[in-house]
C-alpha cells in the first residue's frame, strides 16, 4: 500500500488521482487530501504546505517519497506506467527532477491551461466515486 497525500483544490491533481483510482483495483492507494480540516490529526509528520508544494507518498514501511519519486512508486503500486522508471536513471533523473521542480512550481497556472480551471470552483474538486473517509483518512 501507498498513501498519496494530494491537493484537492488543484484541478488536475484531482483528474491524476481519479485516472490514478481507475487502475486501483486492489485499493493499494490510499488518497489524502492535504486540505482536510484532520489532515495534520491524521499525519501530524507531514507538512501541509511542502506536500502542496511537492507531491508526497508514503510507503506502508513509513518511507516517504517527493515528487517524481512518488509518482514513480504511486504508479508502480497499481502496475501500471512502468516506463516512468527511466525518470529514475541516474543522467535523466537530473533533467526529470528539475523539469517536475517546474512543473510543480507552475501547476495551477498549467491547471488552467489544461483544464479551464485555475482552482476549482468550490474551493475542493470532488474525486468521482471517491469515500470521503479514504480522502481525509
Amino acid at each position: 500500500m501507498i498513501t498519496v497525500f494530494y491537493d484537492s483544490q488543484c484541478p488536475l491533481c484531482v483528474k491524476e488521482m481519479a485516472h490514478l483510482k481507475q487502475y486501483d483495483r486492489h485499493n493499494q492507494v490510499i488518497l489524502a487530501d492535504i486540505h482536510a480540516p484532520d489532515f495534520a490529526v491524521y499525519y501530524p509528520h507531514i507538512d501541509q504546505q511542502d506536500a502542496y508544494d511537492v507531491l508526497h507518498a508514503e510507503t506502508d514501511e513509513g518511507k516517504i517519497l517527493l515528487g517524481l519519486d512518488a509518482t514513480v512508486a504511486i504508479w508502480q503500486q497499481v502496475n501500471k506506467y512502468a516506463f516512468l522508471k527511466v525518470l529514475r536513471w541516474p543522467v535523466i533523473r537530473l533533467f526529470a527532477d528539475f523539469g517536475y521542480r517546474v512543473f510543480a512550481r507552475y501547476r495551477v497556472p498549467i491547471s488552467l491551461l489544461l483544464t479551464g480551471q485555475r482552482r476549482c470552483a468550490s474551493g475542493q474538486c470532488d474525486l468521482p466515486n471517491s469515500n470521503p473517509k479514504e480522502i481525509s483518512k
